[in-house]
């Protein structure tokens, strides 16, 4: 069952919701994923608030935030989901006090949260695991072809999760062979759509997605009311699907680091990788440098002749 798990909160605190959801909307323009997303982290941050919304709000101190901030980030497994609260607990508190909720402005005192763009390595799959986690689904079932349609797609093409939940049926030319990505700052890309994925893609359609919805979006939940998978909907899928496998969990994007992986030790260029992942930066696919072993030991510099390392017989 695809599930977001939220706490339950007062009629007062949906409805300030709500209206943060419309100024995220309208006012900051922010992605469909992103306002649920931020939506998300605040309605965990005003479930942890002592009392009525209003009056909590009104007490709220800079200790308050930093000791919340502490607290999610212990609780939330990783520097990048840490990260994504922060972000989302400045966007709240900006709106708060710009609606009147608190008396002073305490977007500022959010703390960050330590962690360097490009620090670490792409963690891909080892061999075979790719085809384990696609071979993986029970396709006599509706939601093992939409399940394989997905996996598919983000391992093909490398799509972000957020980028394949977000995917229309009309993004999608059939006769074109085309799909239409809508990427970071809503960027809108036309990639090629591979014999594998339009295969894929075509068992879900015709065979398992529901009909008669009014939805418009390509992947929809497995169960009634029927409405659009949320990316949170598609790390769940892969996580059932690791388990099936038997690989150990592993998110959504480390599809999308295997398929930069395997590019760059076949021969490409990391021009060419940022191209298939549509980098916006150059910046951003040099990370896969650290992952092509055989091109950096040329550059390792050789251990000093009879130098020895401390505690290391020679």
């Amino acid at each position: 069952m695809e599930t977001d798990e939220t706490p339950g909160l007062s009629s007062a605190s949906d409805d300030l919701l709500d209206e943060y959801r419309r100024w995220l909307r309208q006012e900051r323009g922010l992605a469909a994923e992103s306002v649920r997303c931020y939506v998300q982290q605040s309605k965990k941050f005003l479930a942890s608030l002592p009392g009525p919304v209003e009056v909590s709000l009104v007490g709220l101190s800079p200790a308050d935030v930093t000791n919340y901030v502490i607290n999610a980030s212990i609780q939330s497994g990783s520097v990048w989901s840490a990260k994504a609260q922060v972000t989302a607990l400045r966007s709240w508190l900006r709106f708060a006090y710009i609606r009147g909720l608190t008396p002073v402005a305490l977007a500022s005192v959010v703390p960050g949260v330590a962690g360097w763009r490009l620090s670490q390595v792409p963690r891909a799959l080892a061999n075979g695991q790719v085809e384990a986690l696609l071979g993986c689904h029970d396709t006599s079932t509706r939601i093992g072809l939409r399940d394989k349609a997905l996996l598919t797609l983000l391992a093909v093409l490398g799509l972000r999760g957020a980028e394949a939940a977000a995917l229309e049926l009309a993004d999608i030319d059939w006769r074109a062979g085309l799909i239409t990505v809508t990427g970071k700052g809503s960027r809108t890309e036309q990639l090629p759509l591979p014999v594998r994925v339009g295969n894929a893609l075509t068992d879900y359609v015709m065979h398992a997605r529901p009909t008669g919805t009014g939805c418009t979006a390509l992947f929809l939940t497995g169960r009634g009311p029927y409405r659009q998978l949320s990316a949170g909907a598609v790390r769940q899928v892969m996580h059932r699907a690791c388990v099936r496998a038997g690989i150990g969990n592993a998110g959504a994007h480390r599809l999308r680091h295997t398929l930069g992986t395997d590019l760059l030790r076949a021969g490409a260029s990391l021009p060419d990788i940022g191209q298939v992942l549509r980098h916006r930066s150059q910046l951003a696919t040099t990370v896969y440098a650290k992952v092509d072993l055989e091109r950096l030991r040329p550059l390792a510099r050789p251990w000093p002749a009879g130098a020895a390392i401390e505690g290391v017989r020679q």
